[in-house]
């Protein structure tokens, strides 16, 4: 099975800085998988605000997290300052694939490319479309591969 080459810088849109920290690494001297998912998770928090997509108040937009993963091209340790560039692979009616790329200090390709699928829901957690408000702002960073 070949396996795809990393993203590049260029392959992303918005891009957050994110700090490691000692407590991110495992036993092997690298950041662990599940402070990746963690820095996926925030960093795709963090351009929704941005997006406006008031996620922080009774009645804004609620997405639920439906799958997530990520691949790792290389190591990345403590101290190093991660860039994470988000981008959206897929729009569909009520989910969006956000996609996040991570750049060690200023390293051009991705040390590690993640996935967060979220859907749309109301306040009883059944799918809903996204709003129509809030389409632009994703359609922006589509980036279809």
């Amino acid at each position: 099975m070949s396996r795809k080459p990393p993203g590049t810088r260029a392959d992303y849109c918005a891009f957050y800085p994110i700090a490691t920290r000692w407590k991110d690494m495992d036993a092997y001297g690298h950041l662990n998988n599940a402070a990746y998912l963690s820095f996926l998770d925030t960093a795709v928090t963090l351009w929704q605000l941005d997006a406006g997509m008031e996620i922080e108040r009774p009645g804004g937009l609620r997405f639920l997290a439906a799958q997530n993963g990520c691949t790792y091209h290389a190591e990345a340790r403590f101290p190093d300052l991660l860039h994470a560039g988000v981008r959206c692979g897929h729009l569909g009616n009520s989910s969006a694939r956000f996609e996040v790329g991570f750049f060690r200090n200023d390293d051009q390709t991705a040390c590690a490319e993640g996935f967060i699928l979220h859907v749309a829901v109301n306040p009883q957690t059944r799918p809903e479309r996204i709003p129509d408000r809030f389409r632009p702002a994703i359609e922006e960073i589509l980036r279809l591969g």
